[in-house]
């Protein structure tokens, strides 16, 4: 690997730290805004319907901007979309709101698509031939960002819920953690600007090139369709997972939210761990063989949690976030392998898959009103066995 790139690749880790702190903050969301508009659990899942709904109207138009404007400048564009959406947080909290507050997030959403829709691809097309221990790589501190971002929302808006006598003051409490992280964002695009990235779109040109397979839209791509909709389960599977963790922990073993925070760690750190484990793993085991393996534990795990219940379906659920680790970058990099000049395309259409994260959150819960939280989790468990599939088989279909 050049040089340049190795410097890139670094600087690219902040961008992924900062998407994993964000999108990892609506689980603390969830139960905060919860209490205070008094939701269900179908109710209170629209906030990740509204986030991860984003992808699905805006990733497509993203992915063609992209080869215009190429990648650094999606990454600048990306950072201050999701700081202006951070910063809407403090009209919408004033407004007491839950309406007001869904559509701040989708804004804040938008921008973090932009960021995932270039990120991505920008990894790959930096490390050929290393594709997918290298995204896992970078992405293990998208997981050191979700480990994080649990600890600074039980801190600063979970912990103070019990301080405010109106529920409007507790749905303001969002608004100074919001305004901060706006400003590191707009800090983090300056850094990005000045550092002057290079532009791979010429790269991803000249794998068309070598590929000469004639092929004039990326739909032809069989192993990407089958592997966006493996990127729509996996994420749906995830989130779902990290939505009602903190909500699940209070009904089967009575933690309350704030303690259920630090719990959720071990649900993201151990992502973050198996991420690290992983990018070394794959230099030597086939990435769709890691990737079968950990489908088939979380699927194991799944199942184990809504068999027992309790404290076991606690801790079952916790351990999930480490086999979830290397799937998102591996199926990434299965599904855009050798796509040459649709790849900025492909990123957009993956990132459209990511609704999943919108669509599967809100169907769990729709199971937990009408049955019980424990037994909901067949949902997530049902995503994991499409992504086997596409692990065994699904990658195959060049």
């Amino acid at each position: 690997m050049q040089k340049s790139n190795t410097f890139s690749l670094a600087t690219l880790t902040a961008l992924f730290f900062a998407m994993g702190f964000i999108t990892v903050l609506n689980d603390i969301l969830i139960p905060h805004l919860k209490a205070a508009f008094e939701l269900n659990y179908f109710e209170s899942a629209l906030i990740q319907f509204c986030f991860f709904g984003a992808y699905f109207i805006t990733g497509g138009f993203f992915g063609k901007l992209l080869s215009e404007i190429g990648y650094p400048a999606g990454v600048i564009f990306g950072f201050i979309l999701t700081a202006f959406g951070c910063i809407l947080f403090y009209p919408a909290a004033s407004t007491a709101s839950y309406g007001v507050f869904l559509a701040a997030l989708f804004i804040l959403a938008s921008g973090v698509v932009l960021l995932q829709t270039a990120g991505n691809p920008f990894v790959t097309l930096l490390s050929p031939g290393k594709e997918a221990s290298s995204l896992t790589l970078v992405q293990a501190f998208n997981s050191l960002g979700t480990t994080l971002g649990p600890l600074f929302g039980g801190a600063f808006i979970l912990s103070s819920t019990a301080q405010f006598a109106s529920k409007a003051e507790e749905a303001q409490s969002v608004q100074i953690p919001y305004l901060c992280i706006a400003g590191v964002l707009l800090f983090l695009a300056l850094v990005v600007y000045l550092l002057k990235l290079p532009d791979v779109r010429e790269t991803a040109e000249k794998i068309s090139e070598e590929n000469q397979d004639g092929k004039t839209s990326m739909f032809e791509y069989k192993h990407l369709v089958l592997g966006a909709a493996a990127i729509f389960f996996y994420v749906g599977a995830e989130v779902s997972i990290g939505s009602f963790l903190i909500l699940t922990m209070k009904d089967v073993s009575g933690i309350d939210e704030v303690s259920g925070a630090k719990y959720i760690v071990f649900y993201w750190g151990g992502a973050m761990v198996g991420r690290f484990i992983g990018s070394a793993v794959m230099r030597f085991i086939a990435p769709n063989k890691c990737l079968a393996f950990n489908c088939f534990m979380s699927i194991l795990l799944a199942l184990i949690a809504i068999l027992y219940g309790g404290q076991i379906a606690m801790f079952a659920l916790l351990a999930i976030g480490f086999f979830n680790s290397i799937m998102f970058p591996t199926i990434f990099s299965l599904a855009t392998k050798n796509l040459g000049k649709f790849t900025s395309q492909a990123s957009g259409l993956i990132c459209i898959a990511i609704v999943g994260g919108a669509i599967v959150p809100p169907i769990q819960g729709l199971i937990a009103d009408s049955t019980s939280l424990i037994l909901s989790y067949i949902i997530p468990m049902l995503c994991y066995f499409y992504i086997l599939f596409f692990a065994l088989i699904g990658f195959k279909a060049k």
